[in-house]
C-alpha cells in the first residue's frame, strides 16, 4: 500500500473533503502519548536507513494530505501533562497538570467529544496500549481533580456508557469498600462483556451489546499497567492493532442502530520508552501505532467520503533529537537493538538470579552482543567498553547507581547500553520528561482541510466537531 499523495490526488481529496464537510460520519481520533515532531521523522529516516539510504521511507498517517502543528500548554505550566494535555484534545479547554475532565478550577467538569457524539447518536469506543483507566484514555470520560484516582476514574468509565473501551487491564479494580463489588463485577452489572484477550473478544463480540476488551489475566499478573512494547511483544501478546480491528468492527456493528461511531485509539507507550530515552523502541512503537492507523485507512478506503481521521499527541516527551554534533546519522546501528531497555535490565537481574556466583562479565558481554550488537555489529570507543565494564563491577560490588524515570527503574548497566546505542545513532536526549514543542497533526477525510497551519490543542476537538457537525458542551 502507497501513502505517498502526488499533488493532484492531494487537490482531489481536498476537493471531496470540502464537499463533504460536516458529514462525518466515522471519527477516529488517534493520539501518540509523548509523540511529538521528531518522534515522527526519526521513525521514518529509521526505516530509510534500514533501506540504506538517506531520507525517509512513508508511514501510512504522516503522509496525510493535511497536517499542522498545535501548541501543547497546559493552564498552569509550559510543559503539559498527559491529563491536562489530554483533557485539551479531549474537551477543547485548558485545564492544570493532573487535572482530568474539569476546568482549572478542579470544580467544574468538562465534556468531551465523545460525549458530543454520543449526544448525536453515535456509538463510541475508548482504546489504549496502556490501562483504560490511564490519563489520556480517561480525559474522554473522567472528571476527577486528580488523575492518580483510578478506582474513582473506573467508576465514571461504567457511568459514560460509552460502547467499547479496550486496553491492558484496570489499574485499580479492588472496591474499597469492604465486601463491596469490584469494577469488573459492577462493569458485567452494568451490561458490559467483558473480553480477555482478542480470540475471547471474536468469541463474545455477537452477543455483547456493550464490551470492554482487556488482554489476558496472564498477561495482566505480569504488567497490568500496559500490554507489552512492540519490540518485546511475543506471540499470543494482545497488540494496538488488534484493540483497534476489534474497537471497527464491533462499533461497526454498534452504528448499524446508532449514528456513525467515534473512536479514540491511543499509541500510550511511546510516552513510556520517550521517558527512559530509549530510542529503538521510541521508533517500534511510533511504527506500531502507525500499523493501527493503517487498520482505520482500510475503514476509510471503503468509506472515504463519510471518514474522518485524525493523528496527533498530547505532548512530546524526552526532547529527541536527530544528530549531536556531526552532521551525521547513523539510525541503521539500532537494528542491531532486539529487546527494550526495560527488558534488558529485567533480564540481567534474572540472570544474576540464575548464575549467583558464577554471573561474569563474560556471560553479559555475549548477552548484550546478542541482544544489542554490541562488539560485533556495533564497535565501541575505549571509553566506551571502560564504561559498560565499570557499571557491571560497579553492580556487582553493590554499588551501581539506579537511573529511574516515570515509568520504569534501569540499572547502572542497563543505563551505560541505552546512553550508548544513542551516541552511536546520533540520536539526542534534552529530558527524561516532556517537553514544550509543538505536537503534529495529520488529517485525511471529511472536513480533513480543518487541520492544518498552526493551532492549539483545544482546537482539535471543535474542528472534529466542525466536521461532524457535533454539538459542543
Amino acid at each position: 500500500m502507497k501513502y505517498r499523495f502526488t499533488a493532484l490526488v492531494g487537490l482531489f481529496l481536498m476537493a471531496l473533503s470540502i464537499m463533504a464537510e460536516g458529514q462525518a460520519k466515522y471519527v477516529f481520533y488517534f493520539i501518540g502519548d509523548g509523540m511529538g515532531v521528531n518522534q515522527v521523522n526519526v521513525s521514518e529516516t529509521y526505516l530509510g536507513a534500514l533501506e540504506g539510504r538517506i531520507g525517509t521511507v512513508d508511514m501510512c498517517f504522516p503522509s496525510f494530505p493535511f497536517a499542522g502543528v498545535a501548541t501543547t500548554h497546559s493552564a498552569n505550566s509550559g510543559v503539559t501533562d498527559s491529563a491536562a494535555g489530554g483533557t485539551a484534545l479531549a474537551t477543547g479547554h485548558k485545564t492544570v497538570n493532573g487535572t482530568l475532565g474539569m476546568k482549572a478550577d478542579k470544580k467544574e467538569a468538562v465534556q468531551s467529544v465523545a460525549v458530543w457524539a454520543q449526544d448525536a447518536g453515535a456509538a463510541v469506543g475508548i482504546t489504549t496500549s496502556v490501562s483504560v483507566d490511564h490519563a489520556t484514555p480517561a480525559s474522554f470520560y473522567a472528571h476527577v481533580p486528580n488523575r492518580s484516582e483510578y478506582y474513582k476514574v473506573g467508576l465514571q468509565m461504567i457511568e459514560s456508557k460509552f460502547d467499547f473501551f479496550g486496553g491492558s487491564d484496570l489499574l485499580k479494580p479492588k472496591n474499597p469498600t469492604e465486601g463491596g463489588p469490584d469494577l469488573y463485577a459492577q462493569c458485567q452489572s452494568a451490561g458490559y462483556t467483558i473480553a480477555r484477550g482478542y480470540k475471547e473478544y471474536q468469541k463474545k463480540c455477537k452477543k455483547a451489546d456493550k464490551m470492554i476488551l482487556l488482554q489476558t489475566e496472564e498477561a495482566s499478573k505480569i504488567d497490568r499497567g500496559s500490554i507489552p512494547y512492540a519490540i518485546d511483544r511475543q506471540k499470543g501478546d494482545m497488540t494496538l492493532t488488534e484493540i483497534t480491528r476489534a474497537a471497527i468492527n464491533f462499533l461497526t456493528k454498534k452504528q448499524a442502530e446508532k449514528n456513525g461511531f467515534f473512536l479514540m485509539v491511543e499509541g500510550g507507550k511511546i510516552d513510556w520508552v520517550c521517558h527512559a530515552n530509549d530510542a529503538k523502541a521510541v521508533i517500534q512503537e511510533t511504527i506500531d501505532m502507525d500499523e493501527a492507523v493503517k487498520v482505520a485507512y482500510e475503514f476509510y478506503e471503503q468509506h472515504p467520503d463519510e471518514t474522518l481521521i485524525v493523528v496527533t499527541a498530547d505532548h512530546e516527551t524526552g526532547g529527541i533529537s536527530l544528530g549531536r554534533g556531526p552532521y551525521e546519522l547513523h539510525l541503521d546501528q539500532l537494528r542491531h537493538q532486539q529487546i527494550s531497555v526495560n527488558k534488558l535490565g529485567s533480564d540481567l537481574h534474572k540472570m544474576h538470579q540464575k548464575y549467583g556466583e558464577k554471573y561474569s562479565w563474560d556471560l553479559v558481554k555475549k548477552y548484550l552482543t546478542d541482544n544489542f550488537g554490541l562488539w560485533e555489529q556495533i564497535k565501541l570507543s575505549d571509553e566506551q567498553n571502560k564504561r559498560l565494564e565499570n557499571a557491571f563491577q560497579n553492580i556487582m560490588a553493590g554499588k551501581g547507581k539506579d537511573d529511574k524515570t516515570l515509568y520504569q527503574k534501569d540499572d547502572e548497566l542497563a543505563t551505560a547500553v541505552k546512553h550508548i546505542m544513542s551516541e552511536v545513532a546520533l540520536v539526542g536526549w534534552t529530558s527524561g520528561s516532556h517537553s514544550g514543542g509543538y505536537v503534529p497533526v495529520f488529517a485525511i477525510g471529511a472536513g480533513a482541510e480543518n487541520f492544518t497551519g498552526r493551532m492549539d490543542n483545544t482546537e482539535v476537538p471543535l474542528r472534529i466537531a466542525k466536521a461532524t457537525g457535533w454539538k459542543v458542551r
